[in-house]
């Protein structure tokens, strides 16, 4: 047995005794566990029930040996992993034995199971408290002092004690009077929001929680569909969302984040958790969001956007301001670990990069899923930001709970890792990389991005794509994008058939080589504009020659049918033909992409005679060998 559980049960005699003449359970926290716990008091007799249960038949709930019988929840996730409250069972440690013909099983478990106990002096507080004992009486249980104060008003104004008394296996999640220290908040909580704050015949502790896993809450009806989840940051904070899936007049569509500031309260009838702010209430703007993680608590450095906020303090706090003046904004906000890259340690001394990169984020529009997903219904949603003439493009894939939304700006590709989080003014999304500060090769983005698979599937078969990931170069890669190879497919179905088959991987090769510029330097679409100026042309070195193109500015609209606003580009004319970049300035760590609208390619290139074809450069190529052959014989 572990030692220092042993010697607590030493010292207890009603543990002795029922060691010694009864049937039990007995739950032996591992030394490791004793030694994270941070009260003072370990109680014995809560790790104790009077059955004998194996693993298998553990039951939903046990009554524990503790005064006043407080219950054990028993859960289980979907790895199999079996939880005592919040503790998680080593499976392969537990025990059983026959002590005086009587049945006892130990198991061992991670954690120091913590019950609810009342303060000194409040002797007629019930020992075993429901939600709503709880919540009328708080300031007499140890729960470090957290007052509930104002939500419990609301919850007597609205009369749903009996949600609160109401027996069963629940989950409770409760605001703290912190939450409330805007003046009008406590009278948004009305009947439907104290719904939404509890989770039904479902009781969830923080250790067995499926992240991001939607719980239906009590306020789920026809006309207004509320969902809960739990999620976990990576340096151990938990917090909580709700998702108003259906609003209604006085309830708005969207997510609410608020941090747990003290999880796992057992009770009677389930588990409580107190939060920093109430749930479903949308009455804050974007900036006053992002500055309330930083007044949230004392550990206010754990809040999901502290470094987000932070850097833009640190360059001036200006790009708050500029949200500030936006009546309708929406930020792609990156997650504190997305700072962790030593690319952008580097980038964060430059005040006017940052502040570029900053700008990146910002989008002057109110953007939820919903309407990514409508803009993403006929191609790659395209959306302006405030940085000038800055795009990110959306990419929609799967329904529902599966739904994966990825987002590329300035070469980054970030995955959307909790959307919609509503404010009165917009919606953020917090994202899992910062945009505009590149962290993969040329070849690394074009695996990952979806507008870009045809001409990475070319490069693949055709052993193309080995050199891009040499970091000694700087490549310029021309990208045609999906939808500029489906273009050659109805201009020149043959070829277009034959530049994705194995068989012809040397002439895909030879076409792909045309489009990529090496060189000790890449050139931006501004670097390119200026040559043109200068020179006429430019003349950019490729792998077996040279390409030659003009780059100009023009005003017009976006390159689809489906755009609504205007906009100046740029412009690649080469051999008389013009084509749209689509993409301009898609930057990797050894070089840049610029995404462009069609192949730079044309008839003449593709010569078809018996079943196959050869670009023009390979079939000049093999006369120049056929005729030194001749010449060889000639002269031998």
């Amino acid at each position: 047995m572990q030692v220092r559980f042993y010697s607590l049960l030493e010292s207890d005699p009603i543990a002795n005794s029922t060691l010694s003449l009864r049937s039990c359970t007995i739950f032996v926290p591992t030394n490791e566990a004793f030694q994270r716990y941070k009260s003072k008091t370990a109680h014995v007799l809560y790790h104790i029930t009077t059955e004998a249960y194996n693993q298998k038949s553990l039951p939903n709930t046990v009554s524990s040996d503790m005064a006043g019988n407080p219950p054990l929840y028993i859960t289980r996730n979907t790895n199999g992993d079996i939880f005592v409250n919040n503790a998680r069972i080593i499976p392969s440690l537990s025990e059983e034995r026959n002590s005086n013909g009587k049945r006892q099983i130990m198991h061992i478990i991670d954690e120091v199971l913590e019950p609810l106990t009342v303060k000194a002096g409040h002797s007629d507080t019930p020992k075993n408290p429901s939600a709503y004992n709880f919540l009328k009486n708080a300031e007499e249980f140890n729960v470090d002092n957290i007052g509930v104060r104002t939500y419990r008003n609301q919850v007597s104004l609205e009369k749903k004690e009996s949600m609160f008394e109401a027996a069963g296996q629940h989950t409770f999640l409760v605001p703290v009077d912190e939450g409330f220290k805007l003046s009008a908040r406590s009278s948004l909580v009305d009947a439907k929001v104290i719904d939404g704050h509890v989770i039904p015949n479902t009781v969830i502790f923080t250790a067995a929680a499926q992240h991001d896993d939607p719980k239906t809450s009590a306020a789920y009806e026809d006309l207004l569909k509320v969902t809960v989840s739990f999620f976990k940051q990576k340096n151990g904070k938990m917090y909580v969302k709700s998702n108003t899936i259906v609003g209604d007049a006085k309830h708005r569509n969207g997510v609410v984040l608020a941090e747990i500031v003290k999880a796992n309260i057992p009770v009677s009838n389930g588990v409580i958790h107190l939060i920093h702010r109430p749930l479903m209430i949308i009455d804050t703007t974007v900036t006053q969001f992002l500055q309330s993680f930083k007044f949230m608590n004392e550990n206010a450095d754990n809040g999901p956007l502290r470094k987000f906020y932070e850097v833009i303090m640190d360059n001036g706090g200006a790009v708050l301001d500029d949200i500030n003046n936006l009546s309708e904004v929406t930020i792609l906000a990156p997650s504190n670990e997305a700072w962790n890259s030593s690319n952008i340690n580097n980038v964060l001394r430059d005040r006017n990069k940052m502040r570029q990169i900053l700008n990146m984020h910002i989008i002057k529009d109110r953007l939820n899923v919903d309407k990514i997903r409508q803009k993403n219904a006929n191609l790659i949603a395209q959306v302006p930001t405030v940085n000038n003439n800055t795009f990110l493009y959306f990419n929609v894939r799967g329904e529902g709970s599966d739904t994966l939304i990825t987002v590329e700006g300035g070469g980054v590709n970030a995955t959307v890792i909790q959307a919609d989080v509503a404010q009165t003014n917009g919606f953020v999304h917090i994202i899992d990389h910062v945009l505009g500060v590149p962290y993969t090769t040329v070849l690394g983005k074009l695996e990952s991005d979806p507008m870009m698979s045809d001409t990475y599937k070319m490069g693949k078969f055709s052993h193309f794509n080995d050199q891009l990931n040499n970091t000694q170069r700087r490549f310029t890669y021309f990208v045609p994008r999906d939808k500029g190879w489906q273009k050659t497919e109805l201009d020149y179905p043959s070829a277009h058939k034959k530049l994705f088959m194995q068989d012809f991987a040397y002439h895909s090769k030879s076409i792909l080589e045309r489009h990529l510029a090496i060189s000790d330097k890449e050139y931006t679409m501004k670097d390119l504009v200026k040559l043109s100026h200068e020179s006429g042309s430019v003349v950019l070195p490729t792998f077996r020659d040279s390409l030659s193109i003009r780059v100009e500015e023009e005003a017009g609209h976006l390159h689809d049918e489906y755009a609504s606003h205007e906009w100046t580009g740029y412009v690649i004319i080469w051999n008389y033909k013009k084509i749209n970049v689509y993409r301009p300035d898609v930057e990797c760590t050894n070089g840049i992409i610029h995404v462009i609208d069609y192949p730079l390619l044309e008839e003449k290139d593709v010569v078809v005679a018996g079943g196959s074809y050869l670009p023009e450069s390979s079939i000049c190529i093999i006369l120049a060998n056929l005729i030194m052959i001749t010449v060889a014989k000639f002269l031998n």
